[in-house]
């Protein structure tokens, strides 16, 4: 029934009575301080559960001889209760104690031995060491084989077992087939309703989970959840299980409603059945938070994640994996919020319990080293980003299966940080990479392959390829149709990444076709606050702001700003983001001094959310010039120039496209100067990255086209010529006949003619 409080006091009332009657160390009290620690075992009192174990130990170790079962038994429940306490080596200390005697004391194919074997399996998977696992898993399948019938429920249970370790390896078809091998075994040995059979559809739709089947997930999730609302009363912890276990598939459907509707219905339970200290709410509080993350309403998301570390810092010893959990989610947050100082704290609170409970090579560490190279990544700091990504890398690479999906995320992680430096061949590399073990290790139709698709693509479009970017897309949007409900976000995103695409292209219909689409999904899906939806806002703007249509971009703009006051802090590096489109759009309309106004409000931001020399600094400072060249002010457009080549410098690797686009605007200003050498000097260090880079093609047009005006300018009009006709040749084939790009040549070259009259 569940009830934990009721079954203590009936416990402590027959042991009062046996206390009374026998002496202090007589045998018959052993297996009653053994129930009490077990009941507050399950209440996740793991501390008085393990007082009252040893108690019982105590007994026992006096009373028995060194080699009885129940000695053994007895050593089994403390390393029980240390391996819930995260306490692993001590719980192996225990188990591998309470398996020397069962090997001594029992026949070779005794039933116990493979519970023990099972037990130091259980603790090796915890640990990460997925083949030592195995190794202990199949020995105890070995012993249950020989000594159980066929049909024997404990068959199932080794079955799953094994079933588990194939899920945590990434090998999802050899999960399944040990899965259904149990359930199998399940189905003829018991009742239909029984609880065990509600355990085998819920590990079954956990790999369907895995594997991003989420209509199959919630199938098999519904099974276990029909049998125990029969056979279980409505306040017990495993409904609260199975209304949770649904609540994430729903969440990963991008449904916010349903999953929160499902984790109320799980908490309401557990606050019903379960002490107010108890692992289990903190995981429940801590599910609730996520949702709240994913809809962008951060406040929400603290609030419950730090309900969630309350509990676990009371319930659990200070270097338990689950308190690192906490610490990780709440660092989460605050990366979303933009706070990478708060977000970097949490990870590393987090990092180091890890480096404490855990094994230099599990898993989690190398998840824990790639959160804090996420948030490095997001502060611009590259090489830091780099360093513990590669980290967590080295790790994947010794613990897991070569064709794991840890692996494939952990390279694309790698990709993103070399495509950010501009290093296009290294990012294509490390995406490929990437994408081979997704092909390899995941359904055709899994939401990672499309995640895939979009990273290539990204590069791409970077690289000016606009049609492989749009292949790439495509693919994604493809797989994104198959995966998700026709509201998901991720179709929203794939229909904004084509849509940028179009815009790149200056085929602006196209473009706002495509973000409206977005848009449109954004709006069913999410929060009208949250985010996306302000992201949404900016992509629809800049359409506008290309298309000359500044009122019209203005008014998203604004939209996007007023949300991202809403959903950000102050300091939110977004929040800088939308004055500079702000900056960009009154630059075009003339209106200079309300386009520096919008720039001091963004670099007043930025100087309060990233250290001095952050590369955000740089596209400021590259709008101050613009501003002040247009305002024909050049010598502060050359120092605002040169500031931003300065951050370039620091932070960027050399032959990074930046500083072509850098350069190029620097012997820009010195043309309009009348400085010709020093323009031309700089036109040809821009080029010299350009023309010998995987980068957009479009820039080095734009320095054909200063050159071919320095040149206009110093009456070198032969040489002139052939620059603007370069220029042109690149924008005629990378851009549709009606970009107002080509407008600017065909006006130079209208220019040049009249001066070779």
């Amino acid at each position: 029934m569940g009830d934990y409080s009721k079954a203590l006091e009936f416990h402590e009332k027959s042991l009062e009575i046996r206390k009374k009657a026998l002496a202090s160390n007589h045998p018959g009290l052993a297996p009653l301080y053994s129930n009490i620690s077990q009941v507050y075992h399950n209440m996740g009192h793991y501390s008085k559960a393990l007082e009252f174990s040893e108690k019982s130990h105590k007994i026992l170790g006096k009373a028995l001889p060194s080699n009885h079962p129940d000695l053994a038994t007895s050593y089994s429940s403390i390393g029980h209760v240390y391996h819930n306490m995260g306490d692993y080596s001590k719980a192996l200390e225990f188990y591998d104690k309470s398996l020397k005697i069962r090997e001594k004391a029992l026949p070779s194919n005794h039933p116990s031995l493979a519970t023990s074997y099972s037990n130091i399996g259980t603790v090796y998977g915890d640990m990460g060491d997925y083949s030592k696992a195995l190794e202990f898993y199949e020995k105890g399948l070995e012993i249950t084989k020989k000594a159980l019938p066929s049909n024997h429920p404990d068959l199932a249970t080794s079955y799953s077992n094994i079933g588990q370790v194939y899920n945590n390896m990434g090998d999802y078809s050899k999960a399944l087939e040990f899965y259904e091998k149990s359930l199998k075994i399940r189905e003829k040995a018991l009742p239909p309703n029984h609880p065990h059979l509600a355990t085998s559809y819920i590990s079954i739709g956990l790999v369907y989970n895995n594997m991003g089947d989420c209509s199959k997930a919630v199938e098999f999730y519904e099974k276990s959840l029909k049998i125990r609302e029969k056979t279980l009363p409505p306040n017990h912890p495993d409904l609260a299980t199975s209304y949770n276990n649904i609540g994430g598939v729903y969440k990963n459907m991008g449904d916010y409603s349903k999953p929160l509707e499902f984790y109320d219905k799980s908490h309401e339970i557990l606050e019903k059945a379960l002490p107010s200290n108890h692992p289990s709410l903190a995981t429940s509080y801590s599910n609730i938070g996520q949702v709240y993350n994913n809809m962008g309403d951060y406040s929400k998301a603290l609030e419950f994640y730090e309900k969630d570390l309350e509990i676990t810092k009371k319930a659990l010893p200070p270097n338990h994996p689950d308190l690192a959990t906490s610490y990780n989610n709440i660092g989460q947050v605050y990366n979303n919020m933009g706070d990478y100082s708060k977000a970097l704290e949490f990870y590393e609170k987090s990092h180091k319990i890890l480096g404490k409970a855990l094994p230099s090579n599990h898993p989690d560490l190398a998840t824990s080293y790639s959160s804090i190279g996420h948030v490095y990544h997001n502060m611009g700091d590259y090489s830091k980003a780099l360093e513990f990504y590669e980290k967590s890398h080295k790790i994947y690479e010794k613990t897991l299966p070569s064709n794991h999906p840890h692996l494939g995320g952990s390279y694309n992680s790698i990709g993103g940080v070399y495509n950010a430096m501009g290093d296009y061949s290294k990012a294509l590399e490390f995406y490929e990479k990437s994408h081979k073990i997704f092909e390899k290790a995941l359904p055709p139709n899994h939401p990672h392959l499309g995640g895939s698709y979009n990273s290539i693509g990204g590069v791409y479009n970077a690289m000016g390829d606009y049609s492989k970017a749009l292949e790439f897309y495509e693919k994604e949007h493809q797989i994104a149709k198959i995966a998700f409900p026709p509201n998901h976000p991720a179709l929203g995103g794939s229909y904004n990444s084509i849509g940028g695409v179009y815009i790149d292209m200056g085929d602006y219909s196209k473009a706002l076709e495509f973000y409206e689409k977005a848009h449109q999904i954004f709006e069913k899906a999410l929060p009208l606050n949250h985010p996306y939806m302000g992201g949404s806002y900016n992509s629809i703007g800049g359409v506008y702001n290309a298309m000359g249509d500044y009122s019209k971009a203005l008014e998203f703009y604004e939209k996007s700003h007023e949300i991202a006051k809403i959903a950000f802090p102050p300091n939110h590096p977004h929040l800088a983001v939308t004055h500079l489109n702000f900056a960009a759009c009154y630059e075009r309309m003339g209106d200079y001094t309300t386009a520096v106004k919008a720039l001091k409000n963004a670099y007043q931001i930025q100087e309060k959310a990233f250290e001095e020399g952050n590369p955000a600094f740089a596209s400021t400072y590259s709008w101050f010039g613009r501003v002040y060249r247009s305002m024909k002010d050049y010598s502060k457009a050359l120092d605002y120039f040169q500031k931003c080549l300065e951050i370039y410098k620091k932070t960027l690797p050399k032959n990074h496209p930046y500083f072509g686009i850098s350069y190029s605007n620097i012997g820009d200003v010195h043309g309009l100067m009348g400085d010709y050498e020093k323009a031309i000097s700089f036109h040809r260090k821009a080029l010299n990255i350009q023309e010998n880079v995987q980068c957009d093609p479009t820039g080095c047009a734009t320095t054909y086209i200063h050159l071919g005006e320095t040149y206009r300018q110093m009456k070198d009009y032969t040489t002139a010529l052939t620059y603007y006709q370069k220029g042109l040749e690149i924008r005629e084939n990378k851009l549709p006949k009606s970009h107002p790009d080509l407008a600017v040549v065909y006006h130079n070259l209208a220019k040049l003619y009249l001066s070779t009259r």
